[in-house]
């Protein structure tokens, strides 16, 4: 962790921007979607714009009243606005608490009510259609990104306030709240600090620096409120990179866009880029000039590496996983070529740490020692982790054992040393083996697999549950094939992707599905399996 420390003044994410702009300034931003804050902006802009434009609201939110150390819960309508709503929050040395656009109105309320009485930046469709009205007393104030209210104060209506001088707060304080995916219940608030958020940014900077000579266009497709968007855009904006950010992860819409501009590099979510599997076949080639795929937060199925990685045509093209976590950051790297070593064949094999960043072990859950059939609890340390929960210290001093981590994650190490992920520890079901490496070999075998999760049924059983790509019925002779030789299951749900439960980050609710599962009158309608002729 030493090379995290080294210098380490913080992120200062409230000038981010403006440093960048003062390297680039003609360096710019492409939008697939219009921002709610500055539609006039349009959907492309340079980096000494946008500089401008966070300014300017952090101007307003000061004339708002939003002072240094108070906490600024930001919950709106889908849209790289959250993000410089975020930089303008910390320009005026406030903490903004980002909240997924998906979270239902309850769970927003009991989130703010956690924060002890922020202020509430929202918009008028959140407050028509998803917030309860108590936000309104549970909220200093209520500020909108957009529309009008009688009882909150639209930040256009603060147009053309005075500018204020960032302020700039010291790098141990807090400067970020995100929170937790919630696959297992109503999210933690996970609290960073200028130097925890540097400390991430260093690791991933450093990894890609010998991987990235010259100039490549990025394009992102990253949840706007999670931590891992604001280190991927300082790597970005600090290099001069051109910068594509998509808040719509749909295919269709994907292609036409990266026909149009060619990124050289990718960074979305695990499940994006299964979804984008289908651009290997577009006849525009529009993943061509990729030269890195970049992914985090999830191992990710061999299938789609090896479909994506065979769409590039750039010499040398690599994929890069990044195993971490919300509140730790990156954890260990692996990168994966079209051949040789590199080929991913183990989707569970996540990787490495980073020398002198990152630290990982496995502890025994049973006294026997971490094995692939008796995989251990995975623990990290690293200069990135959170400092606490906000509202919750009990609960994470609980996942803090002398410095490390305890992940939630269970797997084991090979003698090499690299890392293998095998369950969620709350997932495992015993005497199964890992149901994601069963998950990676079913995507595999059946082509047509938008998604499978495998978890515990009603009576303890592995159950499958399976979306196809447009909804083409399974074929049960073809799911008898592919299971052969894997671990007894039950026979498969089949439900359409778009009702399985997701989290910001995409990815699925594993114990809401089996809520849903054993409650029949609770769960989306099943699409039926039928006998295929």
């Amino acid at each position: 962790m030493f090379l995290q420390r080294i210098g380490n003044q913080g992120i200062r994410l409230g000038t981010l921007f403006e440093r960048a702009a003062a390297r680039h300034p003609a360096n710019i931003v492409v939008l697939d979607h219009d921002l709610d804050i500055a539609p006039g902006l349009g959907r492309r802009a340079t980096v000494a714009e946008i500089a401008d434009l966070i300014d300017d609201f952090a101007a307003r939110l000061w004339a708002a009243g939003v002072r240094p150390a108070q906490r600024v819960v930001v919950h709106k309508s889908d849209g790289f606005d959250i993000t410089l709503l975020a930089c303008a929050i910390v320009r005026v040395g406030a903490v903004p608490v980002l909240l997924s656009p998906k979270l239902d109105g309850a769970t927003v309320a009991e989130l703010v009510r956690r924060t002890d009485r922020p202020f509430l930046l929202t918009d008028r469709d959140k407050l028509d259609t998803e917030l309860p009205a108590e936000v309104f007393t549970l909220a200093e104030r209520v500020l909108l990104a957009s529309g009008s209210h009688p009882e909150a104060t639209a930040l256009a209506d603060l147009a053309g306030s005075p500018r204020v001088p960032a302020v700039t707060m010291p790098p141990e304080q807090p400067t970020l709240v995100t929170h937790t995916s919630g696959t297992t219940g109503i999210p933690k608030l996970a609290v960073h600090t200028g130097h925890t958020l540097q400390a991430r940014y260093r690791p991933q900077a450093a990894v890609t620096a010998p991987l990235l000579r010259g100039r490549e266009t990025i394009a992102m497709h990253v949840s706007f409120v999670h931590s891992r968007l604001i280190t991927a855009l300082a790597i970005s904006l600090f290099r001069g990179y051109p910068i594509v950010v998509l808040a719509d992860s749909d295919p269709k819409r994907a292609a036409d866009l990266f026909a149009q501009l060619r990124p050289g590099i990718l960074e979305a979510h695990p499940n994006s880029f299964m979804e984008w599997e289908e651009l290997a076949d577009d006849p525009r080639a529009p993943l061509a000039n990729v030269k890195l795929f970049s992914s985090t937060f999830d191992a990710i199925h061999p299938r789609t590496v090896r479909r994506l990685l065979g769409a590039s045509r750039r010499k040398g093209a690599l994929f890069g996983q990044l195993y971490g976590q919300s509140e730790i950051g990156p954890a260990v790297v692996r990168s994966f070529s079209r051949s040789g070593r590199g080929l991913c064949t183990d989707g569970r094999c996540v990787g490495r740490p980073f020398p002198g960043m990152t630290d990982i072990r496995v502890v025994s859950r049973d006294g026997n020692p971490p094995s692939p059939d008796n995989p251990g609890y995975i623990e990290v340390r690293s200069d990135g982790r959170i400092v606490t929960y906000l509202g919750e210290q009990q609960r994470y001093d609980q996942q803090v054992n002398d410095g490390w981590w305890r992940m939630g994650d269970v797997g084991f190490r090979t003698k090499l040393g690299c890392v293998h992920l095998l369950d969620r520890e709350v997932d495992l079901i015993e005497g199964f083996g890992s149901t994601l490496a069963v998950e990676d070999a079913l995507f595999t075998r059946l082509p047509q697999l938008a998604e499978v999760v495998i978890i515990p049924g009603p009576d303890g059983r592995a159950v499958p549950v399976v979306s196809t790509k447009d909804d083409i019925p399974l074929d049960p002779d073809t799911w008898r094939r592919a299971v052969a030789g894997l671990p007894p299951m039950a026979e498969p749900v089949q439900w359409r992707k778009e009702e399985l439960p997701q989290t910001a980050t995409t990815k699925i609710k594993r114990l809401e599905l089996a809520r849903r599962l054993a409650d029949a009158p609770g769960a989306p309608a099943p699409v039926a399996v039928e006998e295929v002729v």
